[in-house]
Parts: C-alpha cells; structure tokens; sequence
C-alpha cells in the first residue's frame, strides 16, 4: 500500500507542470473541493510542519494561497449556504435552528447558473441545507425531496450528515467495494464525473463537499501508519489559560466542554485526537491526488481550475475550546487555495493577505466561467487577487452566529488589521466585546477593547459593526427570525429591551458555563 500512497502524488507533479497550450480560449473546467472542520493551520503550506498533505500542498505551492480566508457563518449547513449562493446567512436564511433555502434563491446560485451556461455540473458529499418553495413551511436537510438532485447533471451527494461508509451512502454505494470509505469514494466520483464529461465534450463544473475530518472520528484505515508516531505542535494560543482574557460568552456554548470531552487537555489525549483527525485529511489529501492523475489521463490538467477550502475551522484547543462556530481565528479561519493553469502570475507559492470569505466562493467560480454574477450577491471575486490585478476585493468582512445558545450569539467585523466582536448576551453579566490587532497578535492572545490607546480603533470597528447591523435590518429574509436578530445584534439596544426578543427554541448556555466555570 506504501507505493500507491506516493503514486498519486507523483502524478499531480506531471500534471501541475504541463505548460498551457491551445486551452486559452476555452471556458475552464471548475472543480470546487470543501472539506469540514478542517483548520487553517493543517496543511503543510500554511506552515505546519507535523502534516503530511502533498497533495493539497502542491496545489497551494503551485497556486494562490489565501492567509485570512474567513467563513462568515463557522456552522455547516450555514457555510453551505454561503459557498453556493454568496450570501450572508441573513440573506439566505439558511442555517440550522433558522430554515431551508428558497428555491428563488436556490436559483441564483453558482450551480444552476453555470447548468443554464452550458457546464455540466456534478455533486458529491454532505450537501447539507434544503431548498424548498416556501421556507416558511419548513424542510428537512436528511430528506432527499428537499435536495436540488435534478439540478445537477450528476449527483452522489447525500442527505443529513452523511456517513464515512461508503455502502450507506444512496448514491455513493456503487463504489463501496473499491472503496469502503466515503473519502476515497468521493476521489473516484470525481473520476468518473471527469470521464464522463470529457466524453460528453462539455465543459464541468465538479462541487465535492467531503464529509471528512467532520465527527464521528473514523479515519480510512489505509492511512493507519500515516501519523503512528507523530508529535503534534500545539498552537502558541493552546489551552485554558490563552482563553482568560476572552468575553464571558464565548464559554456559553459546547465548545468550552468539548475541550476536555473530546480529549484536547492532556498531551496523551491531545496526540491522539490529533493523529486521528488529520489522517482523515490525509485521506482528502489523496482524493485529490486522484482527481488531479484523472484530469491528466483525459488530456483537460491544463484547463481546469481548482479551489479548495473548508465550511469552518476547528479548536483543536485552542483558547481551551473544542469545536467551530466562535469568531477566533482557528474557529471562523480556514484554508483557501486556488489554482488556476491559465494564469501566468501564479506560482511559487504566491501568498495573498486581504480578506476573503466564503461568500466570495460563488461570484469567484461565476467569473472563471464567464457569467456575471447577480447584483444581490455579497460575495466579490477572488479572480482579481489571483490575477494580481488587485491588492483586496473588501475593506471588511462580516462574522456572525445566530444559532445554538444564546450566549454566543455574536456580529463580528474583521479587516486586514483588526477583528472586533460584539457578544449582545447580557444575562448575569454585560454584553461584552472583543477586540484584537491581528497584525501583532495572530492568535488572539489579549484583548486591546479597553485599552485607552486603542479607543480609536474601537470606534472604527463599532462604525463598521453598525453599518453592518443596518444592512442586516434592510435586507434580511423576511422568516427565520432574521429580522429579529438584526435588532438584537444591535449594540445600540440596551439588552434590557430586547431579551425578550430571543425565540424560546434558544437556549441561554448558562448550563455550560456555570458547570464549567465551577469545575
């Protein structure tokens, strides 16, 4: 097995190294690859060195990495939401606790538009919202009917969560003899879907949203001896004490237990968890490396684009949290890769540190294909920055969680400079902000919103926070309680007047905090 781990990645060498030659008039082929959970600090060309994910590495080296790509909902079903349509989650009014997506909106979403262009479009993995006519009479994500599977040409997506087992997976099962587990599947789905496209002689656009490294933890046993005997790093923002200075709220919600209970507090523990977790993205890793050997068997290597990105970060102890959704950096931050063959200004591992963030997905893959994107998106292409056209496509980028407790219910704004979060709970203590200078503390290690110095920052941000609120009051969904939370984000609004506002269906997360706290 050790020979054909190290094949793979020896054909994306060969292929990533063909030279352009008659493509350029040719509309690209897209692939669009979207893990979950996945870290921005988990591949070796983001900077960790304990990692192997050649694969993925030499796309980066070979392409545009991307430094502060954010996910502006760090939640699943909500992130999907925003890849696909290039909306806040406000505006697609999806997210779980909140509702499925229009099928209006649906429609104007990169997927369908590219379809009526003349793409063949394919769809593997947890696609994980539902597209529905009326969102007000609800629609379940686990429930086929409630998926788009006829606008795609090809589907081996799946419903819920989805499974690591291959034969559990409806339209996946095919490839379960081959491949038991899903993340190696998806690799040959992605290879078929390539054949079948090429011989069609159209032009395809392939979304795989991989279910791995995503709970439960079930690495692909192939890779068992992958990290054996790694020694994990642990970020310099590691473990409870680099979480003292953080607002109360951020400790409302599961991410504050999840520390301990999915084993992140001792070294033994914490090695374990990280073996484990980045052997399933080594399992991705290799799925590329398959896509990427079937582009060059089919001749198309040099007219295919690929991104790749993640639905939310993860705190592998971070700040002592477990989990996703929070505003800092390992929770909301991810990878963001792009390579583009056609583009003579990438390469050597160009780096660019504007903000970006997953709504900007949409607009980016439009463009590739030569379609405008609607006006209503928020999103902005990222094509300018691969091109090296432009410097930044955005002054700031939203952050928000409206969903889970109540407690860590947040807006966020995020420059190329700063971050600034507005926690609106105020039950037992007072709403609270967090301000960081990101240029001289990337981990978020002290709180400067206090700080007589940084006053004037501070106000900046709070200006950017409420130009932001009044977005969200005119142009939020009319259902899911949107509306509603556009007033009870408002900073402005002592919490006194709206705490009554919160739907009962959210909890506060008192519970959590006060039984961690004492403990």
């Amino acid at each position: 097995m050790r020979s054909l781990i190290f094949l793979l990645p020896g054909l994306f060498i060969l292929s990533f190294h063909n030279l352009v030659s008659g493509n350029e008039g040719n509309r690209p082929n897209i692939i669009f690859l979207f893990t979950d959970d996945q870290a921005y600090d988990t591949l070796g060309c983001y900077g960790n060195p304990d990692v192997k994910t050649p694969n993925i590495d030499r796309l980066g080296n070979e392409g545009v990495i991307f430094d502060r790509h954010y996910d502006t909902t760090a939640i699943c079903m909500a992130s999907r939401a925003n890849v696909m349509s290039g909306l806040y989650e406000y505006r697609s009014g999806t997210n779980f606790m909140h509702g499925p997506m229009a099928r209006k909106l649906w429609q104007k979403s990169y997927p369908p538009l590219l379809r009526k262009a003349g793409y063949r479009t394919g769809f593997g993995g947890k696609f994980g919202f539902a597209v529905v006519d009326d969102p007000r009479k609800g629609g379940k994500e686990n429930d086929y009917k409630h998926l788009p599977v006829d606008d795609f040409d090809y589907w081996v997506g799946g419903v819920g969560q989805t499974s690591y087992q291959t034969d559990r997976n409806k339209y996946l099962a095919r490839f379960a003899d081959r491949f038991p587990h899903s993340t190696r599947a998806y690799g040959a789905a992605g290879q078929e879907f390539i054949r079948e496209s090429v011989e069609a002689g159209q032009p395809f656009c392939l979304t795989l949203f991989f279910k791995a490294p995503h709970r439960p933890v079930t690495p692909d046993p192939i890779f068992d001896q992958v990290y054996q005997d790694t020694e994990f790093r642990k970020l310099p923002n590691y473990g409870r004490a680099a979480g003292e200075h953080l607002a109360d709220q951020s400790r409302m919600g599961r991410q504050y237990p999840r520390f301990k209970s999915w084993g992140y507090h001792t070294d033994e523990s914490y090695r374990n968890a990280l073996r484990k977790y980045n052997q399933q993205i080594h399992g991705v890793d290799y799925a590329l490396g398959m896509i990427v050997a079937e582009l060059r068997r089919q001749g198309v290597q040099d007219n295919t684009v690929i991104l790749f990105s993640s639905d939310n970060g993860f705190f592998n102890g971070s700040h002592g949290f477990g989990s996703k959704v929070l505003p800092y950096d390992e929770g909301a931050r991810v990878p963001m890769i792009v390579y583009d063959p056609r583009s003579k200004s990438q390469g050597g591992g160009r780096r660019v540190s504007a903000v970006t963030g997953n709504v900007d997905v949409a607009a980016t893959i439009l463009d590739l294909a030569g379609i405008e994107a609607p006006d209503s998106m928020d999103g902005r292409s990222l094509m300018p920055l691969v091109r090296g056209e432009q410097e930044t496509v955005r002054h700031s980028l939203s952050l928000i969680n409206v969903w889970g407790t109540a407690g860590t219910m947040f807006l966020g704004i995020v420059t190329d400079t700063h971050k600034y979060v507005f926690w609106m709970y105020g039950e037992e203590f007072e709403p609270a902000e967090d301000l960081f200078d990101l240029k001289a503390d990337p981990y978020e290690l002290r709180n400067i919103a206090s700080d007589p110095d940084s006053q004037p920052i501070l106000q900046k941000m709070r200006a950017l926070h409420d130009a932001e609120i009044a977005h969200w009051k005119e142009r939020a969904v009319p259902y899911g309680d949107y509306r509603t939370f556009g007033s009870i984000l408002d900073r402005n609004i002592p919490w006194s007047e709206k705490k009554h506002l919160i739907p009962d269906r959210f909890p506060s997360g008192m519970s959590y905090y006060r039984e961690e706290i004492s403990n």
